[in-house]
């Protein structure tokens, strides 16, 4: 159950508190307007609410310490022989 889209709808709704709302409010709707198929919209909707949120405030009260920089290190793109 981890494609792409669905692990793309997660970051947004730990980062996007008017993304979260909408989840909450209506979960099914919400994963379904991301691109999320029937299965992932259904699963998202079981999600443990409270840890959701709480993860969520984590994430903000990180970023917000951190004052959004990018990371100090880059990773190597293109082949590196692994």
């Amino acid at each position: 159950m981890s494609s792409p889209r669905l692990e793309e709808f997660l970051c947004r709704l730990y980062t996007d508190e008017k993304a979260l709302d909408a989840f909450l409010r209506a979960p099914i709707e919400s994963a379904r307007a991301a691109g999320l198929d029937g299965a992932e919209a259904t699963a998202l909707a079981d999600i443990d609410r409270t840890g959701l949120i709480m993860a969520a405030a984590s994430f903000r009260a990180r970023r917000k310490r951190r004052g959004h920089r990018r990371p100090s290190r880059r990773w190597p793109t293109g082949s590196s022989g692994f």
